[in-house]
C-alpha cells in the first residue's frame, strides 16, 4: 500500500500572524532542566520505516510547531496525541512518538507552550512553572489539540480512532482533553495531577470533570509520588464511579513502589519494570477502546 502523500510534506504556507509564537522550531536534544540525562537508560528509537519530523499545525492565531511520526506505507493510521511534561516537546516526547509510530500510529507531540516560551531552554523547574506552564491556559491547550486532530485528518489519518496520552503536566491535560473532545476514544494519563487551585488559567481539574468525561481514561500513578498524594488518587477513583459512563469505564492503576515520572527513561526517576508494564497497559487500553 502507498503512503498517503500528504504525510510527505508540511502544511502549505499560511497567512497567519506569527508574532505571538515565541517557539517556531523544536531543535534537538533534551530540556536543560532534565540534565544530566541518564544516557544508559534513555530509549532511542530510530526513524527507519517512518515519516518523522517537525510540522507546523495551523491554529487560530498562527502556526504551532509539533513533532509527528507516522509509519510509512500505512494508509489511515489511528492517531495518538502525545502531551508533554512541563519540559515541552523535547527528545523524550519525540522518541515516544516514534515508538508509537513503529506500532502503527500517527503520533503527534505538539509544543503547547509555543506562545509562552521555550521550557527546553530553562534550567530551573520553578522558573518553568512560573513563566511557562503557569501562563498557559487550559482552553488554549484544548484548542491547540483540536487543531492537531484537524491537521491529522487533513493528512489522511483516521481520526475516528483517536487517543490521547500525556506525562505529568500532560497527564493532567489527558484527563481534561478526554472531557473536552467527544471524538477521543481513549486516554492514558501518566501521573497527572488530579486536583489543584482554580484560576483563569486552570479553572477546572480532573476531579471536577468526571461528569463530562467523554472517553474512558486509564490513569497510571506512582505510590511514592511526593507531588500527587494517594489520597487524591483514591478520591478520583471514587469520583469516577459517580461520573459519566466513560468515567465509570475509566481505571486507575497504582505502582506501589514507583515515584513520579517513572516512565521518563532519561531521568533518575525511571523505573524500568513499571514503565514497561504501563506501556503494555496503555497499548491494551487503546485496543480495548478501538484505537
Amino acid at each position: 500500500m502507498k503512503t498517503e502523500p500528504e504525510f510527505d510534506s508540511l502544511v502549505p504556507p499560511q497567512t497567519f500572524d506569527r508574532r505571538s509564537f515565541l517557539v517556531t522550531s523544536l531543535g534537538a536534544g533534551f530540556a536543560l532542566a532534565t540534565q544530566p540525562v541518564m544516557a544508559q537508560t534513555a530509549i532511542k528509537t530510530d526513524e527507519v520505516g517512518l515519516i518523522a519530523g517537525e510540522i507546523k499545525v495551523p491554529v487560530k492565531d498562527g502556526e504551532m510547531v509539533a513533532y509527528r511520526a507516522v509509519p510509512g506505507g500505512l494508509v489511515k493510521p489511528p492517531v495518538v496525541l502525545v502531551v508533554s511534561e512541563i519540559f515541552g516537546a523535547h527528545e523524550y516526547i519525540r522518541d515516544t512518538c516514534r515508538r508509537l509510530a513503529k506500532l502503527g500510529y500517527c503520533a503527534i507531540g505538539p509544543d503547547l507552550f509555543a506562545r509562552q516560551g521555550d521550557p527546553r531552554q530553562i534550567a530551573s523547574i520553578p522558573e518553568i512553572l512560573e513563566k511557562i506552564t503557569g501562563k498557559t491556559p487550559d482552553a488554549q491547550v484544548s484548542s491547540d489539540l483540536d487543531a492537531c486532530v484537524s491537521w491529522a485528518a487533513g493528512k489522511g489519518a483516521d481520526t475516528s480512532r483517536l487517543a490521547v496520552t500525556g506525562f505529568c503536566w500532560g497527564g493532567r491535560i489527558t484527563w481534561l482533553y478526554s472531557a473536552h473532545n467527544p471524538a477521543v476514544k481513549a486516554g492514558v494519563a501518566w501521573y497527572g495531577k488530579l486536583v489543584g487551585p482554580s484560576n483563569e488559567m486552570t479553572p477546572k481539574h480532573p476531579t471536577d470533570l468526571v461528569a463530562q468525561l467523554k472517553a474512558p481514561v486509564l490513569g497510571l500513578y506512582g505510590g511514592l509520588d511526593a507531588g500527587i498524594p494517594l489520597e487524591s488518587v483514591e478520591a478520583m477513583e471514587k469520583a469516577l464511579q459517580q461520573g459519566s459512563a466513560a468515567a465509570k469505564a475509566s481505571e486507575i492503576h497504582v505502582y506501589d513502589n514507583a515515584p513520579h515520572a517513572f516512565h521518563a527513561d532519561y531521568r533518575p526517576s525511571y523505573r524500568k519494570e513499571e514503565a514497561e508494564d504501563g506501556w503494555k497497559r496503555m497499548l491494551a487500553w487503546f485496543r480495548k477502546n478501538g484505537v
